[in-house]
């Protein structure tokens, strides 16, 4: 049994602000199941599935962000889920809008979240994916706190539609065939970094041709 769980806020004035990037993804996995989440004791609106062939728990907290360790934990226990069953969907602002990048394990970043989260689990090692969006047009004078709580604009709502179905397509990568596949076709690189891997693999081969003439 997996559970799969977008980060939010409750109530229809957060729907469309960056924050809620969490629970939309959730929301087209429920879609692609045909099932529709309800709420459920223990702060939580869930709908159990089958998705890629595997069972899985779709949940979105109704705990607010800040604390929403309270009703991941609370569903673990419930459904007997493993650390490594877990995948958690969140906001990042470091990743540019759109971008995604999921990994097995990993630190807070910050996040409230995710610091709620990895406090009552008493461990970072689970999956997550954090979603991207980014900071244009985050001011000194609005702050963090405001900034994610804002709607995207028309322009940006267009991106995150398509990462939102991106999202769900590496959820279902990872079910089917783990982790490390769905990383390495969704997680998406900088320039910087696929020029490094280039020059990397050149290396490598030029090494194992001169290996093989010694």
């Amino acid at each position: 049994m997996f559970l799969l769980a977008g980060l939010g806020n409750p109530g229809m004035e957060y729907v469309f602000t960056r924050h809620n990037v969490g629970f939309r993804v959730i929301d087209e996995l429920a879609r692609r199941c045909a099932v529709r989440l309800r709420e459920n004791p223990g702060e939580t609106m869930l709908a159990q599935a089958s998705l890629a062939g595997k069972p899985v728990i779709l949940a979105r907290p109704l705990t607010y962000m800040n604390r929403s360790g309270v009703a991941i934990s609370a569903l673990m226990r419930r459904f007997s889920v493993e650390d490594e069953q877990l995948l958690i969907f969140y906001d990042d602002m470091d990743l540019p809008l759109g971008r995604l990048r999921l990994r097995p394990g990993g630190g807070s970043g910050g996040h409230r979240g995710m610091e709620s989260i990895i406090a009552l689990l008493a461990t970072d090692n689970f999956p997550r994916l954090r979603f991207g969006v980014g900071r244009e047009g985050l001011t000194e004078e609005e702050g963090v706190a405001s900034y994610v709580l804002t709607p995207f604009s028309e322009a940006e709502e267009q991106v995150v539609q398509k990462a939102v179905a991106l999202a769900a397509d590496a959820t279902e990568l990872m079910l089917r065939q783990g982790i490390e596949a769905a990383m390495n076709k969704y997680n998406a690189k900088d320039k910087k970094q696929e020029l490094k891997e280039k020059i990397e693999k050149t290396e490598d081969k030029c090494q194992e041709s001169a290996d093989r003439t010694e």
